[in-house]
């Protein structure tokens, strides 16, 4: 049995096959988990091979079942290709996390036309092409859900505008595509986390990562989310508890732009996180944003 720590039932997606894109790290990583945990056999999907093997051994290193499939989601007959591979071994799929994406921080005026459109195709078209090829190919007939990750780009999205008008994209997708294919039993919902510490946090600069302990100053909560609360709403999403839920985008944020210039906020130390994810390793600073560590320890 896996040690992750789920506010779900352990087998609530007990039978079911669940896509997980960028399933190699972070967020999709930390989902994958829960859902095995809960009973649901994950399909990894990612870029690099490598990375979504190690998190396939580590499922199964737990009790879990996963298997793991290499592709660029930006490819549209490769995603065809391989969606039809994954039908064709599980016989059916019942979820989809369209989680990959990717960005890099820089002014609108220093991004060229082929860095735009990168962005856009991962973080946008990739998503579509995930989600068109699973309703055409299995979900037309037999229903089923999905999830996309979107983020919080409510203010626009200064220093990352690509990506910023890629999500805002994504989050009208996801409403026309409830409608339109709510005839079929799909639901389609978004996520949008906040600031998230998470392991590819890990890769930005020393710099960068000194303004995060300022940057919670902008937060009610006072702090970083963590994988695991990203992962919970994702799940609930995909459950039948949220059966009457479809078009919607689940802010998990900490409240963040709701944060008013003109009330004081003073520092608290009263939010603290939900820590499910029971191979979630992170630094100690970042660990110090989200307050991990001031959570009591089983001793205490």
């Amino acid at each position: 049995m896996s040690d992750y720590r789920s506010v779900f039932r352990p087998d609530l997606f007990a039978g079911q096959t669940i896509i997980v894109t960028g399933g190699g790290s972070g967020i999709g990583r930390c989902t994958a988990h829960e859902l095995a945990a809960l009973g649901a056999h994950v399909v990894l999907l990612g870029r690099k091979l490598d990375k979504v093997e190690r998190v396939k051994a580590e499922i199964i290193e737990d009790g879990g079942q996963a298997s793991a499939h290499t592709q660029d989601i930006r490819e549209e007959s490769g995603v065809a290709a391989t969606i039809a591979a994954i039908l064709e071994d599980r016989g059916a799929v019942h979820g989809l996390v369209n989680n990959a994406g990717g960005q890099y921080p820089a002014p609108l005026e220093a991004i060229n036309q082929k860095g735009f459109e990168t962005v856009v195709r991962t973080n946008l078209t990739g998503g579509f092409l995930m989600a068109r090829e699973l309703f055409t190919q299995h979900f037309m007939q037999h229903g089923g859900a999905i999830v996309n990750i979107v983020a919080d780009m409510w203010k626009g999205m200064p220093g990352m505008g690509h990506s910023g008008a890629a999500r805002a994209g994504m989050i009208n997708l996801t409403k026309t595509a409830a409608v339109e294919w709510a005839r079929a039993g799909v639901r389609v919902n978004s996520v949008a986390p906040g600031w998230i510490a998470s392991s590819g946090m890990e890769t930005y600069p020393e710099a960068v990562r000194s303004m995060f302990m300022q940057m919670t100053k902008a937060v009610p909560l006072k702090r970083f989310g963590v994988e695991a609360e990203i992962s919970a709403a994702i799940c609930f999403l995909l459950s039948p508890a949220s059966a009457f839920i479809t078009g919607q985008t689940l802010c998990v944020d900490g409240a963040a732009p709701l944060m008013p210039h003109h009330w004081p906020m003073p520092e608290h130390d009263r939010s603290l996180p939900y820590d499910g994810f029971h191979r979630c390793t992170l630094p100690d600073d970042m660990r110090a944003v989200t307050k991990l560590d001031k959570l009591p320890t089983p001793e205490d």
